[in-house]
């Protein structure tokens, strides 16, 4: 029977993170997908700041930003318009961050770009990785656990043949409708059907140039008429559209696309349909994220609308959180208690993220527009100044995340040791970087142009003031070498950097989040449990 330590079903952006993460420590793991991932739908196409920071970390954040199909300085801005061939009502520009150059706050900027080509980065990436191996048209069909491990039964939907494979633990990241979320007995709770959505891919030669509001990522289409959202999406004049009221009792297949795409926008071009698919928004979260050796990550465990951009990010986020600490609990400094923290960590998470996607969604075109929002008339034009106001102040936590992208903190966390400090007020728009522990670990640009991330270590970073004794420092990577735990000892003399991290000691986790800090090493204790032992 052939054996890995760990095997991913599925192979979207969050088992391809996952797999990046293990594989880049040399965790043999199988990565199985029922599909072959090729295809036009839209799905996510903001990679944010943070999951562009782990791919930084990966070594890859450059690949991404050479397969940007629109080019890095196509501006991200988002306008609100009646329709494109209609008035603009107000724009948000660099939504999402996505501006290159060097922001103090994070240590890249944010991406507009498809889905499918984030994957294609990041599949080409884990196939690299000696340890990782990917398998396309493959099936989980069941699996059987014990203390020890896991017995996984595949289905190779080529040939019709069926393996078993032994692993030490499995993970579903296999989306929405999760075949191991269905065999652990995991429920997905919340509120399902939120509304009833459409996603058409199409190809629109001069669609660009036929309307007068300049480039952007998104046009939000508000009238009475259509109410929609489209924008530029890849090369080839390709086009998404998504109308956000549709007749009840309509199918898709009942739709003539390209009439709908004309009647929204009122630019007459030959529209070719690519693709065209239907789904349901909701805000379902579940009860367990896992059965002892098995897990669950993205999707699989939770859902909510795609509104803010939080989707995609946040199951990579899942990956990087509980792939270093699986590798840890194999390479034997990891204990029991650091997997029990994955889902401790990221419900909170996930729960917040989800009440934000909520709140957008709450607000789209059907609810912005008015009466007489088209007449061109002296009371259109101040029904649309009153409208373009009202979108400033209800969309603005939409286009403008940086405080939950990268405020999010693991605060109750079992693996993280609180230092008695208040908690700041959560914010969506203002990000105050902090090294309280269970936040992200403040960044900075250091004199040389690099970036203090690029200094930390795979496991933990040990940030030290250059004040810090040898002897009491050398005591610390013995401590560390004696429990077998993965330590890089970082001294940092620059001024911006004492100001963020105002304690002699700080103790960053491999996932960037401070574990710890303070003035005086605690001991083996410490180490104990921030490991999980």
């Amino acid at each position: 029977m052939k054996s890995v330590q760990v095997l991913i079903v599925g192979a979207g952006p969050v088992g391809l993170a996952l797999a990046i993460e293990l594989g880049q420590r040399g965790i043999r793991c199988l990565l199985v997908e029922r599909n072959d991932r090729v295809g036009y739908a839209p799905r996510a196409k903001t990679t944010n700041v943070r999951t562009r920071e782990h791919l930084r970390r990966w070594g890859i954040a450059d690949q991404l930003r050479a397969a940007s199909p629109l080019g890095m300085d196509y501006p991200s801005n988002v306008v609100f318009v009646t329709r494109l061939a209609g008035s603009e009502l107000t724009r948000f520009e660099n939504a999402m961050y996505c501006a290159p150059g060097r922001n103090p706050l994070y240590s890249e900027h944010a991406q507009w770009i498809p889905q499918y080509t984030v994957e294609e980065v990041l599949r080409a990436h884990a196939q690299s990785l000696p340890s990782v191996e990917l398998r396309f048209n493959c099936e989980l069909t069941g699996f059987d656990q014990d203390e020890e491990g896991v017995d996984v039964h595949l289905h190779d939907r080529t040939d019709g043949t069926d393996t078993c494979v032994r692993a030490d633990y499995l993970v579903g990241s296999d989306g929405a409708r999760s075949k191991v979320r269905e065999l652990i007995g995991a429920r997905m709770e919340g509120t399902y059907g939120l509304s009833r959505n459409y996603n058409i891919v199409f190809r629109a030669p001069g669609l660009a140039q036929a309307h007068r509001h300049g480039p952007a990522i998104m046009y939000w289409q508000v009238n009475n008429d259509l109410p929609s959202l489209i924008g530029p999406m890849d090369r080839g004049d390709t086009w998404f559209f998504m109308p956000t009221r549709v007749p009840e009792g309509v199918k898709l297949s009942d739709l003539d696309a390209a009439a709908l795409i004309r009647q929204a926008t009122g630019i007459d071009l030959p529209y070719e349909v690519l693709s065209n698919d239907e789904w349901v928004a909701s805000r379902l979260i579940a009860d367990k994220y896992g059965d002892r050796r098995v897990f669950l990550a993205g999707d699989a465990c939770h859902l909510h609308p795609p509104f803010g951009g939080y989707g995609m990010n946040m199951g990579v986020a899942d990956g990087v959180d509980l792939g270093w600490k699986l590798a840890a609990r194999l390479q034997g400094w990891g204990g029991d208690a650091l997997l029990a923290s994955y889902e401790a960590e990221r419900r909170p998470v996930h729960e917040w993220v989800m009440a934000e996607a909520e709140a957008n969604h709450a607000v789209l075109g059907n609810q912005l527009s008015a009466a007489g929002v088209e007449d061109e008339t002296p009371e259109g034009e101040r029904l649309r100044a009153e409208i373009g106001v009202h979108i400033q102040a209800t969309k603005l936590r939409e286009f403008a995340t940086l405080g939950v992208v990268l405020g999010y903190r693991y605060e109750d966390s079992p693996v993280i040791v609180p230092d008695g400090s208040a908690a700041p007020a959560r914010d969506f728009i203002n990000y105050v970087p902090t090294s309280r522990p269970g936040s992200l670990a403040p960044h900075a640009w250091l004199h040389d142009g690099s970036s203090l991330y690029d200094l930390f270590g795979q496991g933990f970073t040990l940030l030290a003031k250059p004040e810090a004794g040898s002897a009491d420092l050398d005591r610390v990577r013995a401590q560390c070498e004696a429990a077998g735990v993965p330590l890089k000892v970082l001294q940092c003399e620059e001024g911006g950097v004492a100001s963020l991290y105002p304690t002699r000691y700080t103790l960053i986790r491999p996932d960037q989040h401070v574990a710890w800090r303070g003035d005086d090493w605690p001991g083996p204790d410490l180490l104990a449990q921030v490991t999980g032992r």
